[in-house]
């Protein structure tokens, strides 16, 4: 078994200034939405596209800006409600205090849909051309989170086999009889599968002329799919535990999520409209 690395999570100090890896993460996942988007544009059907304008670099840029605001703000959000409402119901103002971390991906990709709708409305873009040109740029930025969780110590796996070859010990995951087994690298596990994997089926997939909302739909379902199965190995949250089935809150969020691909993927293919335009 493994022995977990210990990185210390500031990457810089400057003076008073400490600048976090996470933090690097998060500005290495916003540039590469930004690069694989304005690849996108190269590709069909957003090369030919010109009503109600052409694509452009500044409406990539725009989408960006609008992107990060709703990863935040939904992130937040999400963490408050999914995870520990009755807390924050109790501490409201604690909901601002960012800092002390709690984000949930699933809070940020509802927070992402809305802030893409708005600015599909104001750009006057239909909306599902919108999230197909963005859904295969996501996951790489969800890998490098990943990475910043890794570095971190932090959401850990649960408990494996010590004869597993990556098995590792991660100093933080101290059991209460103060024991510390080896467990699954599970912040690896989703690098691997929702990020670097994800990743290349939705662009192989997407380089290829689809209906408007395929390309979302098989985002949505990839991500559930991947997820569910990640959180197999993931130690559920402590003040939460296994809930009913015996599944975690990460899996029973990603339920709506697989059905919601699935009935978008469908909904798309049944459409008379043959590509996105």
């Amino acid at each position: 078994m493994l022995m977990h690395p210990q990185i210390d999570p500031i990457a810089i100090r400057l003076g008073p200034l400490a600048i976090h890896w996470y933090g690097l993460t998060y500005l290495v996942a916003f540039g590469l939405f930004f690069y694989l988007a304005t690849r996108r544009l190269r590709h069909e059907p957003y090369a030919s596209i010109t009503q109600p304008a052409p694509w452009t670099r500044r409406d990539i840029e725009d989408m960006l800006f609008w992107g990060v605001m709703g990863v935040i703000v939904g992130g937040r959000l999400g963490y408050c409600l999914f995870y520990k409402p009755a807390y924050y119901a109790s501490h409201p103002l604690e909901i601002f205090a960012v800092w002390q971390g709690g984000m949930s991906f699933h809070g940020g990709m509802l927070g992402v849909i809305v802030a893409m709708m708005l600015w599909a409305r104001k750009a006057g873009r239909p909306w599902l051309q919108v999230t197909d040109l963005i859904a295969p740029c996501v996951p790489l930025g969800l890998a490098s989170g990943r990475v910043g969780n890794f570095i971190n110590g932090e959401l850990w796996g649960r408990i494996a086999d010590p004869s597993l070859p990556w098995a590792m010990v991660f100093p933080g995951a101290v059991l209460p009889d103060g024991t510390n087994p080896p467990r699954h690298p599970s912040q690896i596990y989703q690098f691997l599968m929702e990020g670097v994997l994800l990743f290349v089926l939705l662009w192989l997939y997407a380089r290829h002329p689809r209906k408007t909302g395929q390309v979302s739909g098989a985002f949505l379902f990839g991500y559930g799919v991947f997820r569910f199965i990640a959180e197999y190995f993931r130690q559920p949250d402590a003040h939460l535990g296994l809930l009913a089935l015996g599944m975690s809150m990460g899996q029973w969020l990603c339920i709506p999520m697989i059905v919601a691909g699935i009935a978008l993927w469908v909904w798309a293919t049944r459409r008379a409209q043959p590509v996105v335009a």
